[in-house]
């Protein structure tokens, strides 16, 4: 949405008490023509060109809130104020905080709670998937989106494990970056095709009782997972050591963390509580 602000004429051409304003949707979805007219207008005896600032000011202030905050976290200085300036231009956007580091980031991003916050994969300090379920851990409404320079298809199925709502090419482009904000801003998510086919994939190779899936926000770790896999295939302590090349001994310590993190006591428990963590992704 965009507004166009203008001050208000009484019959005589003097500046009443109050600005006009016009917007339309950029979506060109919705064709970029319906229109609508609002009128903020300040209730003073006297008309005064003070009053018609006034009057700017709280349309520009209505302006700001159409707008989708966002904190940017990017190492690179240049990348990180060119994209900045970039989405300030777009119209749609607020660029609230800039950091260069992930713990400073994420500090930012707790407190003032934005929109969105976008991370550069390359981040110092803490890596950008641990930055990313720090996050949305601890503010499940803000929506992160991880700009990677590189095609990593892991890296993008460990930010999404990690909670986040978006995965985008830097090499994009700034209009392409732009538009994906808007649709993660609005509850979308956005993944690479590579992504896509590869879920396509493994969604049709998973047999019916969901074994093998994994939801995206879980306590468990992937080498928790491929052991709590094969306690429900039925496979034994031994079985599970030679399979994955562990001994029986760190074999029976995931088991004992699995169970601890599940809540359950027993094998068959843990295989009960694997399958109602699976049963949300089949639906």
């Amino acid at each position: 949405m965009w507004w166009e602000i203008s001050p208000l004429f009484g019959a005589a051409g003097e500046i009443r008490t109050g600005v006009q304003l016009r917007g339309r949707s950029l979506d060109p979805e919705v064709g970029g023509t319906d229109t609508l007219s609002t009128m903020i207008e300040l209730q003073l005896d006297t008309p005064t060109p003070a009053a018609a600032e006034r009057g700017v000011a709280l349309a520009q202030q209505v302006q700001i809130q159409d707008r989708v905050r966002l904190i940017l976290i990017d190492p690179d200085a240049i990348s990180r104020h060119a994209l900045s300036d970039a989405l300030r231009a777009d119209g749609r956007f607020v660029v609230i905080a800039q950091a260069e580091g992930s713990v400073e980031g994420v500090e930012l991003a707790l407190h003032y709670k934005p929109a969105l916050v976008v991370i550069a994969n390359a981040v110092p300090n803490m890596d950008s998937v641990s930055a990313t379920e720090r996050i949305t851990s601890s503010a499940p409404e803000i929506r992160v989106v991880l700009l990677s320079a590189t095609r990593e298809l892991e890296l993008e199925m460990s930010a999404v494990r990690a909670g986040a709502s978006g995965f985008i090419q830097k090499d994009a482009g700034v209009k392409a970056i732009a538009r994906s904000l808007v649709l993660v801003a609005a509850g979308e998510s956005v993944i690479s095709r590579e992504m896509t086919h590869h879920l396509v994939d493994r969604l049709r190779r998973t047999p019916e009782d969901g074994s093998g899936l994994r939801p995206v926000k879980s306590p468990l770790t992937d080498r928790e997972w491929e052991i709590l896999d094969l306690i429900c295939s039925g496979s034994s302590t031994r079985d599970m050591a030679d399979n994955l090349f562990l001994s029986t001994e760190t074999v029976n310590s995931h088991v004992k963390r699995i169970l601890r993190k599940l809540g359950v006591h027993s094998r068959n428990e843990a295989v009960q509580a694997a399958g109602r963590l699976r049963s949300g992704i089949l639906v």
